[in-house]
């Protein structure tokens, strides 16, 4: 990410106005490899890949954000493998990390990884590093520590069934989890903060969220969060394209500045829940516009987006979570041109 583009990223959160309203998309391994003409496999095992398919994309749509910025990631199984999740890997299929935990007592043999020395994590850093003086020749900076959220990665580590069963049945080796969890999370996000230090941003992912109940949200998400995001940076980015309104009012009581959500819910909603104090990123339907859809049919949904809106401030325009697989350039295209079109 540039200057220009965090800039407009920090002013957004301000509540600056901005015309037209800036743009942006989460890219990652589900759709950037693909589109750039290569394997997701091939995508992860090579830094000369990662690097050229992130320079593709940012030359292809010069005028929009991508976030959070030449993301080194193994999908779901970066922070897994850390507590010894076994990953599985196909050539073009997204890979999937194993469970560890077989039986909620088996919470009580755990401890924190070392972010440093297990799974992937130090792979993640390589890449990073291998592919930074490129970057900041191009004029880009690594401005994320990125990790997956407390309760998404514990529902990798015991499975998603068996540990919201467990919040219920078990909720004290639950905390306990969750503490581990959140202490490897926390030092993860400062190792990778203490090697770039051009990092002002925590971008953190969990649709497990989105999966409990305003109770649940506060005594088994909230406390976490608030760890996580307590640390020093200026923006504070939480995605989770679950239903999140019984959490939504809490997200800013967690430190949360910039929200990505998926479709369930309007902007105008969002604004209301949030108290229009957290900046929006969203929600143009993913996979049934973005993805399935035509230009067309992309610009006519951003205009029923845009146009009922009283408000615009504290809003990028983007989809209702993740760039999907399989979105065509020209449908990105369209979204980028109505957005200035409607906003100018």
């Amino acid at each position: 990410m540039n200057d220009r583009e965090w800039n407009t990223l920090v002013s957004v959160i301000r509540g600056e106005p901005l015309h037209p309203l800036p743009t942006a998309f989460i890219i990652d391994s589900p759709w950037l490899p693909n589109w750039a003409g290569h394997t997701i496999l091939d995508y992860f095992t090579s830094d000369r890949i990662f690097l050229d398919d992130n320079f593709k994309a940012i030359n292809a749509f010069p005028q929009t954000i991508f976030l959070p910025g030449f993301w080194s990631e193994y999908g779901m199984c970066t922070e897994p493998s850390a507590f010894g999740s076994v990953s599985i890997w196909g050539e073009n299929d997204f890979p999937f990390a194993m469970k560890v935990l077989h039986a909620p007592e088996e919470v009580d043999r755990l401890a924190p990884p070392d972010p440093r020395k297990h799974g992937l994590l130090p792979f993640v850093i390589k890449r990073l590093q291998h592919a930074q003086p490129e970057m900041e020749k191009a004029g880009h900076k690594i401005r994320f520590a990125v990790a997956r959220g407390p309760l998404n990665v514990a529902s990798f580590l015991m499975g998603t069934t068996e540990f919201l069963e467990a919040l219920k049945t078990e909720p004290e080796r639950m905390h306990r989890l969750l503490n581990i969890v959140t202490d490897f999370l926390v030092a993860w996000i400062a190792y990778q903060r203490e090697l770039f230090p051009t990092i002002d941003g925590i971008f953190l992912l969990d649709d497990i969220v989105g999966f409990v109940g305003r109770r649940d949200f506060e005594s088994f998400a909230l406390p976490y969060l608030q760890r996580i995001y307590s640390a020093d940076v200026t923006v504070k980015f939480f995605h989770c394209d679950a239903p999140v309104k019984a959490a939504a009012p809490m997200l800013e009581s967690a430190g949360i500045n910039l929200l990505n959500f998926g479709v369930q819910h309007t902007i105008a909603e969002l604004q209301q829940w949030t108290h229009h104090n957290i900046a929006l990123l969203g929600n143009i339907p993913p996979r049934d516009v973005l993805a399935e859809g035509t230009p067309a049919d992309v610009e006519r949904a951003v205009r029923e987006l845009l146009q009922p809106l009283e408000d615009q401030s504290r809003l990028i325009v983007s989809c209702g979570g993740g760039m999907p697989p399989q979105v065509p350039t020209a449908n990105i295209q369209a979204l980028i041109a109505t957005v200035d079109e409607e906003t100018r």
